[in-house]
């Protein structure tokens, strides 16, 4: 039977057994009955009653809203918001992005920030709708294992809600209601509060609002109005605990309550994906990565695409085309007019790099109105913000990219006030509240990596500071007059190229300041040129001249070497079928001086990545990075030696020359990072294998090595590297206006924390790896002169502990820095993991040291002439490392 029949068939056989149960529950009246009226048996069944909780109809919800035609169109009546969805844009991937518009001012929480964004897309489950962030991390290119991945790996929830409408009659869309999406904690801020004030904050749903909304062809954006609240702010402690627990809030008037603005946008994806291009680990570009599953017969599944704007030629055939679309960014009505002509000026200064390329005004800049009534934060205007903190001083260039490709479809430049506000007041003012103390100065120097936080800008404001303090002092530089000025405005044109260079996809090079020379630094004509560094996505320090030296630019000009060929790489414009082997071409420049590369990790971000090549730091210059530590070391005591011979005015900031030497110790605090890393150092290549020349890994030479180890015992270890006079101390006030004033200046502080980051280095496992393992990458001839962990060992313990030897007198900073030496000795003579092969030649190395030093300090103690803190202290070190030696270690 054909098969239209046969459902014929069942289709007829179905309604006769439905006539039949209805005559069954409705018997024929009585024998006898009234029929019924002929009217009465035409009427029409009674309708069965509305489900309450069935959706309105459309019309109905929007009855007096007004819509914004969009992606997703928004309705809005009174404080009700709508979004439309199409039914054709149900499981349709788009860009959903969460930028922060407003917010607190302090602890990792500023305004003008981007916090992500998924690709994702909605699904309607009956009458719910869920906004599902697709997972992108593992791909498939065979349409064999699409399935296989779907199983295995799973998207992720961003919020969801019911249907607020039924579907529009004609375009088959609903409503949801946005405050039931878009008023939870999508950020996650929730945890991100509890982590910096140890306080449990939640959303507030009926406190908060959508204040705003816009919507385009491309885009909609729902900008929305989050109130976090805790019910109570618990009371201190009675007894003081171990770790202590950071304060509340305390830039909002109630520690309870706050506001943040979360811009949302739902942008749509280009209908033509951008052509992906290959990254190469000779340069350094921001990448979308993921690993290719489709194919068992890849080494590595990983795939990286450069991270670019879409930018194609007008006119393909010409040697110099305007692009079809520029890369547009939109100035911010916030920036201070006074600075709006050097932003302009680091932006427009990567069109050089786009010009050798072939591209005419690739970059474009506008300026917001100061009486515009649109935000920028939204995912369509690439932006320049500028942004206030209580505790602030950075800024940020990241950006949003299509996970499909790599293309960069937005960015948002945010830049603190520290040169408008910031800079001017560490340059004449006083010390930031709450950071009077050398230990809050010298803080923790962990390194954040680019597309998180860029803290370029706060260390070139600190930079800035302690360059003006030094003018001042040496040339009467005015700090209020047009030289200080300048400097000012050239630092943030500096500022904002590094930053728009991260928009672009270039990530950091702490290499390149090491590829221009001494004598380079000191010509004046060169550095006006060519700037200061072949990177202006370097961490390049001030170019600061030594006393009777001739000062060039102080500040990077313009843009490197580096930058010309990280641009080169990402954006020439080449035939599909030459790409691969032109950007070969491209990238086999590497071995050029000029072009070497070092990122994050290679400077060192902390743990196992504690950055092993001394050529790629973070403020340093010139091609010796161990000569430039010399010269940071004499420009501070320089410093300290004016500054103590300054005669104070009248109306003077009273914290001057405190905050002048804070400066000072907090650059020496990255010189004594740069300088540790020669000693069991290792210089890093990016080999290609069977391209690339050359070895991957070389120990630094051993000379230099000894050389940065003298320059580490009888410099930054020795007491008499920091001079300062009674006098001096003894006159320097306080600022009694504010609660947290502070207490005396105590320089032995400073030098304590600056000689434990020295410590830190040279006694963790990290380099005592290094140095046992280097002799292995040596050639059999050369491992007989090579640094030994023991020499390491031995000139710390003896330059330390100096006076144990000559029977002098151990005053208070030379008590503190062995102290210190103590506390990290205890610490590798009892570390678990000193049991693993090699950290056994560690310990046993520290053992065999502590144990001679333990002989001296007996023979010490027993000198006669000695004054009682001297005796005392000496019996309390070789009590502590008599017991330290005693003490039972568990060996696994």
């Amino acid at each position: 039977m054909p098969r239209t029949a046969l459902a014929s068939a069942v289709l007829l056989a179905l309604a006769a057994i439905a006539s039949t149960q209805a005559q069954a529950q409705n018997p024929p009246a009585p024998s006898g009955a009234a029929s019924a009226p002929a009217s009465a048996a035409s009427a029409p069944a009674a309708r069965p009653p509305a489900d309450p909780s069935a959706p309105k109809p459309f019309a109905d919800v929007i009855k007096g809203a007004k819509e914004q035609p969009g992606l997703f169109p928004i309705w809005r009546k009174d404080e009700k918001v709508w979004i439309e969805i199409p039914k054709e844009q149900f499981n349709k991937p788009f860009l959903f992005s969460v930028n922060v518009a407003n917010s607190i001012g302090e602890r990792g929480f500023y305004a003008s920030q981007m916090i992500g964004d998924e690709l994702a897309e909605w699904r309607r489950i009956g009458n719910h709708v869920q906004l599902v962030a697709l997972n992108t991390r593992y791909r498939s290119d065979s349409d064999d294992s699409k399935l296989a991945l779907d199983q295995s790996f799973s998207p992720s929830l961003i919020t969801s809600g019911g249907v607020a409408s039924a579907e529009h009659p004609d375009r088959k869309s609903v409503l949801v209601d946005a405050s039931g999406l878009l008023l939870g904690d999508i950020p996650g801020y929730s945890t991100r509060l509890e982590q910096a004030f140890r306080l449990p904050y939640g959303p507030d749903r009926q406190n908060s609002f959508i204040e705003s909304t816009r919507a385009d062809a491309q885009l909609s954006t729902l900008t929305a109005r989050v109130h976090f609240a805790t019910p109570r702010i618990p009371a201190p402690p009675l007894v003081p605990i171990p770790v202590p627990l950071p304060p509340p809030p305390q830039a909002v008037p109630d520690p309870r309550s706050m506001f943040f603005s979360f811009v949302y946008n739902f942008r749509a994806l280009p209908e033509t994906p951008l052509a992906a291009r290959a990254a190469d680990l000779r340069l350094g570009h921001f990448t979308e990565s993921y690993s290719n599953l489709g194919a068992d017969v890849r080494a590595n599944p990983r795939v990286h695409m450069v991270a670019r704007w879409r930018l194609e030629k007008k006119d393909p055939a010409a040697a110099l085309s305007e692009p079809v679309q520029p890369i547009t960014y939109w100035m911010d009505k916030d920036i201070p007019a006074k600075y709006r002509e050097s932003v302009k000026a680091g932006i427009l200064e990567w069109n050089k790099a786009f010009e050798k390329i072939g591209f005419k005004d690739a970059i474009v800049v506008k300026q917001q109105p100061d009486d515009a009534d649109w935000d920028n934060m939204d995912a369509t205007h690439a932006s320049i913000r500028w942004f206030t903190g209580a505790d602030v001083g950075f800024a940020i260039g990241p950006s949003n990219r299509d996970p499909r490709s790599g293309e960069i479809l937005d960015a948002d430049i945010g830049m603190s006030d520290v040169f408008g506000r910031g800079a001017r007041r560490l340059a004449t003012d006083d010390v930031p509240p709450g950071q009077q103390s050398f230990s809050s100065w010298m803080g923790d120097r962990s390194h954040q990596l680019a597309e998180d936080q860029c803290r370029y800008m706060a260390d070139q404001a600190h930079e800035l500071g302690f360059a003006l303090d030094l003018l001042a002092l040496r040339e009467g530089f005015d700090m209020t007059g047009p030289e200080a000025d300048a400097l000012a405005q050239a630092v943030v044109k500096d500022v904002i190229m590094h930053e728009v260079g991260h928009t672009l996809g270039l990530k950091h090079n702490f290499r390149s300041s090491t590829t221009v020379t001494q004598a380079q630094l000191r010509d004046k004509a060169y550095t006006e040129a060519h700037g200061i560094s072949n990177s202006v996505m370097d961490y390049n320090a001030f170019n600061l001249p030594l006393r009777g030296e001739p000062r060039a630019s102080l500040t990077n000009t313009t843009l490197g070497a580096y930058d010309y060929w990280a641009i080169e790489y990402a954006y020439k414009q080449i035939p599909a079928e030459q790409e691969s082997a032109e950007l070969g071409r491209i990238a086999a420049r590497s071995t050029e001086p000029q072009l070497a590369y070092g990122d994050d990790f290679d400077q060192g971000v902390g743990g196992p990545y504690d950055g092993f090549d001394p050529r790629s730091n973070q403020r340093d210059l010139g091609d010796d990075p161990l000569a430039y530590a010399k010269k940071r070391l004499k420009l501070s005591q320089e410093l300290w030696e004016r500054v103590q011979a300054r005669k104070p005015e009248p109306g003077e900031d009273p914290l001057r020359n405190r905050r002048s030497v804070a400066e000072s110790f907090r650059q020496l605090s990255m010189t004594a990072h740069n300088v540790s890393k020669y000693v069991g150092g290792i210089y890093a290549e990016r080999i290609v294998p069977g391209v690339t020349p050359g070895q991957a890994f070389k120990p630094v030479d051993s000379a230099q090595q000894r050389e940065a180890l003298r320059f580490i015992a009888t410099g930054l270890l020795s007491s008499n590297s920091f001079k300062f006079s009674p006098e001096f101390l003894a006159s320097q006030p306080l600022d009694y206006n504010e609660w947290d004033r502070g207490l005396p200046l105590a320089i032995p502080d400073a030098v304590a924390a600056l000689q434990a980051q020295v410590l830190d280095r040279l006694m963790s496992p990290n380099t005592a790896r290094r140095l046992i393992e280097q002799s292995a990458y040596l050639p059999e001839a050369q491992r007989k002169g090579a640094v030994s962990l023991s020499e390491v060992y031995g000139t710390l313990q003896s330059a330390i502990f100096s006076e144990v030897k000559t029977g002098g007198e151990i005053d208070r900073m030379r008590r503190s820095l062995q102290r210190e030496y103590l506390r990290r000795l205890q610490g590798q003579l009892n570390r678990a993991t000193n049991g693993a092969a090699v950290y056994a030649d560690a310990f046993s190395m520290a053992r065999y040291h502590a144990s001679q030093l333990a002989r001296d300090l007996r023979v010490a103690a027993a000198r006669p002439g000695l004054s009682t803190e001297t005796r005392a202290h000496l019996a309390e070190t070789l009590d502590m490392l008599d017991n330290m030696l005693k003490a039972s270690l568990q060996r696994t």
